[in-house]
């Protein structure tokens, strides 16, 4: 029966990765202002994924 139950911390995963390199991104434009909000939205996806991980 475990075999259909979806990973919820892929889609987290795949998530916190784009909004890593959209601050790169935003860093290389020299758009700091975005860079921060992206870099800490990330660590937030990233705070949420730890949060699921078994222990």
């Amino acid at each position: 029966m475990g075999l259909f139950n979806r990973d919820p911390t892929k889609k987290l995963q795949k998530e916190y990765e784009r909004k890593l390199e959209q601050a790169m991104l935003a860093a290389r434009n020299g758009d700091m202002r975005a860079n921060a909000t992206l870099t800490e939205e990330a660590n937030a996806l990233l705070a949420e994924i730890e949060k699921l991980k078994p222990s």
